[in-house]
Formats: C-alpha cells, structure tokens, sequence
C-alpha cells in the first residue's frame, strides 16, 4: 500500500510520514518545500530506517501532478500541502485562495482519473470560527470564516463533499486544534522558515536567543487570564490519528463516504499557561510582552473528542508539560547542529 502524502516534509507531514512508514505502510511524499527544507526526508530515514520517496513539486501545476499520478500507483492520499498562517492570509488573500485551492482541484482530478478512492483531508477547527458552545464538537454549526485561511478550509470541506457525492471519493476530514511538540527524537519538529507566527516554534525561538523577545497578543479576552485559549495537541498523537484514519478507509471500516473528525485533546489552554509550562520545562525565563490582538485571531475554542475517540478508537495522550518539553528539546536539536 503506497500512501501519497503532500506536504509530507512539513510539520505534521513528516511526524505523519513516520508514523505511517513505522506501520508498515510505503510512503512518497510531494512537497514544494515553500515553508521546510529536503533534508526533512533524511530526517524521516533516520527514524524509520526507510527513505521515503520524494518528489519536489507544486501542485498547483496540474501537467506536472497529472504525470505524478500516471507513474505512481497510489492507494490513497493524504493531503497537508496548503498554505497556513491566519495572519498571512489577512494580508494575501489571493495568494491563499489559488494555493490552497487550486492544489486541492487539481489533486482530486487526477484521483478521479487514476482512480484513486481514498482520501484524508487536514482540515482545521478554524471552520468554526468562534463556536456558540464549548467544547465544539462535529456537528456544531460552520460560521462565516474569520480569516482567508479559514475560509479556504472551508471551501475545501465543500468541495471534497461534492466530489464524494458525484465521483465516489471516500473521504475522512480531520479537523484538528492547535499541535504543537516534536518527535520525541528530535529529529523532526516544528520549523518555519522565516518568523514564526504560531506560538510554539516563537516561545522556543525566544529561549534559544534567536528571537528578542514573544509577543503575547491580547490580554482582555474573556478568559481566567485574559489571553486566548487553544486545544494545544501534541503532534505525534495527531499523525498517529492520520494513520488510523488511513487504517480505516482501506478496511472498508467506514460508515460514511464522507466522515469529519475532531483531534484534539479536549482541553483548552491560554497563551499564558503555555508560557508557563515551558519555563517549568526548560527552565528558561521568558522574554515577553503584551501587545494589541491578532485581526483573525478567536478567543477561545477547544475540542469534544468524543467523536474521535469512540469511533476511531483515538485519543491523544500527551500532557502540555510533555509537549512543551519536547519542543524544546527541539529547539535545542536545532541550534546544536547549527
């Protein structure tokens, strides 16, 4: 069973790449390396003792994935590739609606025509938006996106529906909350390029000294301590869910052609208790400041899992200490090869 994963020398690709591979499963990865370097794909060897196959191109160029998937025999796919920052797709709308999209399209196409039927889909709590209940789960209503990144989850959500109606696509939407962590080798982690605008890699990257100090952004939101809380999951749990999800679309174990699954770990934590953890991990003092809210950024929201956990017999077992702590060992990775 050969699994295509794009995106797969990104964040959650990679940890998903290994988990997939520590499975039994072959992997080739397609990765236009705009936001993580080749060098993942050693990485990933080193862990695994198996070299994934890679292939670096966009798929946003529908000649170049239409002759991907002639040479290929694929029996599913699981897709990452997008683009991902809220705050950057504020700034770029167009840039994120043809990315995120158009890939999307011209990958479905070209499954359609080579007939592969299994699909899992990285989704996002963010077509939410800011729920009317907590926790959320499943069947809680989609909001107006609040960002273009969020709305490009959605419109894709719709549009992988659609094409599961008419073309037979089984497919299994993941939406996960806020993953953070890495490897507990610390060959893989969390890794932009460029300055971070998720919390983790900028806590890190401020303790390590390569950045001067971490914004916090927003004090006053209706929260215990004022700063806006997430669903933070460690980023293993949430390969090891793609995985599963894998598991159950080629054993025919689905209930629906079109199932959404919520990953997370049920809790919520603030911006505050994140930074906490960390200094208790690492013993670094931070460096941070409050400043003025993020536009697209939402107050609060945190998962039901239930779902998830009663159906794929899925559960993220992960502390926040634990996930805190192995980012920075990261972190430290990182700047020892430096």
């Amino acid at each position: 069973m050969k699994i295509l994963v794009t995106g797969g020398t990104g964040y959650i690709g990679s940890h998903t790449v290994v988990e997939l591979q520590q499975s039994g499963y072959e992997v080739v990865i397609v990765d236009n390396l705009c936001n993580s370097t080749a060098e993942v794909v050693n990485s990933i060897e080193k862990i695994t003792g198996v070299k994934p196959d890679f292939e670096k191109f966009d798929l946003t160029d529908p000649d170049r994935t239409k002759d991907f998937f002639e040479r290929y025999d694929i029996s599913g796919v699981i897709h990452f590739a997008a683009y991902k920052t809220v705050p950057e797709s504020v700034k770029t709308p167009l840039k994120y609606y043809r990315n995120n999209l158009l890939s999307l399209l011209n990958l479905l196409a070209c499954m359609k025509d080579s007939k592969v039927a299994y699909f899992v889909f990285s989704s996002s709590c963010t077509v939410y938006g800011q729920p009317d209940l907590l926790p959320v789960n499943e069947d809680a209503p989609i909001k107006k996106a609040v960002s273009p990144y969020g709305n490009t989850k959605q419109i894709s959500e719709e549009i992988i529906e659609d094409t599961v109606k008419a073309h037979g696509l089984k497919a299994i939407l993941l939406r996960y909350f806020n993953p953070i962590g890495a490897h507990e080798s610390a060959l893989i982690g969390e890794l932009p390029l460029g300055i971070p605008d998720n919390l983790m890699p900028y806590i890190t990257q401020t303790a390590i000294g390569k950045r001067s100090g971490l914004n916090v952004y927003g004090d006053d939101y209706n929260t215990p301590d004022g700063t806006a809380i997430r669903d933070y999951i460690h980023v293993v749990d949430l390969a090891k869910a793609h995985v599963i999800a894998v598991d159950r679309l080629l054993a025919g174990k689905k209930k629906e052609n079109f199932e959404v699954f919520n990953l997370g770990t049920g809790n919520g934590f603030s911006v505050m208790e994140v930074i906490r953890s960390f200094e208790k991990g690492s013993g670094v003092k931070l460096n941070y400041k409050i400043t003025n809210r993020r536009t697209g950024d939402i107050e609060k929201v945190w998962a039901d899992t239930n779902y998830a956990n009663k159906e794929l017999g899925w559960k993220a077992e992960k502390t926040l200490d634990e996930m805190t702590l192995s980012a920075w060992n990261w972190e430290k990775a990182i700047q020892a090869l430096a």
